[in-house]
């Protein structure tokens, strides 16, 4: 399991990273992303914080790694593009951008302006269009199953557009505190549970491990 949606202090969590990171550890996770809450006011501040622990903390863990990143959350659609750009500017390793869940008055247009923008993750996606799904596999974003309560609302809607229509999915927790952290069992589970099979269910793991892999190593 590699979690790559996760929220510390330096936003709406309550955990610095060090326990956030420890905790995942010791619940086998492979490994996980910090991508706290951002909008103008604070990507700088968010990211200037999340690089310097990630930096200090993988050159002295030599097993579990961290990755820095933001998630734009209820920005305007019109100024995602920019963002996912100011991010990576900034250093950023993988940008989530807050989808249009079912349960949060996120703008219309969101989803389609993250994936135009060419964003990591669309988190949470809601009720996201067929065509929108086509695009995201086209432009390499990834679509979310969350197993965070009221986002979680879509997730089988969610899985079943996306696999028609050729989109990756990743799992994330969206970690805020202690008890939002679900196993690698739970997390399968989770997926069975929108209608996957067991193949596809682990294929949602392996991308998950890929993403994170492949933006470890820069």
């Amino acid at each position: 399991m590699y979690d790559l949606h996760t929220h510390t202090v330096f936003s709406d969590g309550v955990l610095v990273p060090a326990e956030s990171a420890r905790r995942a550890e010791k619940a086998g996770y492979g490994g996980m992303a910090f991508t706290d809450h951002a909008d103008d006011s604070n990507l700088l501040f968010v990211l200037e914080n999340l690089l310097r622990f990630k930096e200090r903390f993988n050159r002295e863990s030599p097993e579990f790694k961290v990755l820095a990143g933001v998630e734009l959350t209820h920005v305007l659609p019109s100024s995602v593009a920019r963002l996912v750009d100011e991010a990576r500017r900034f250093g950023a390793d993988i940008v989530v951008v807050h989808g249009e869940t079912l349960t949060e008055p996120v703008s219309d247009g969101t989803n389609k302006a993250a994936i135009e923008a060419g964003a990591d993750i669309l988190a949470h996606p809601g009720l996201i269009s067929a065509e929108l799904c086509r695009l995201a596999a086209e432009k390499g974003v990834h679509l979310e199953i969350t197993t965070r309560k009221g986002h979680s609302l879509s997730n089988g809607y969610v899985a079943k557009t996306a696999l028609e229509n050729g989109a990756s999915l990743v799992i994330n927790n969206d970690f805020h505190a202690p008890g939002d952290a679900v196993s690698a069992e739970q997390a399968e589970r989770i997926l069975l549970g929108t209608g996957l099979s067991k193949e596809q269910a682990a294929e949602v793991f392996e991308n998950n491990k890929k993403l994170f892999l492949r933006k470890l190593g820069g």
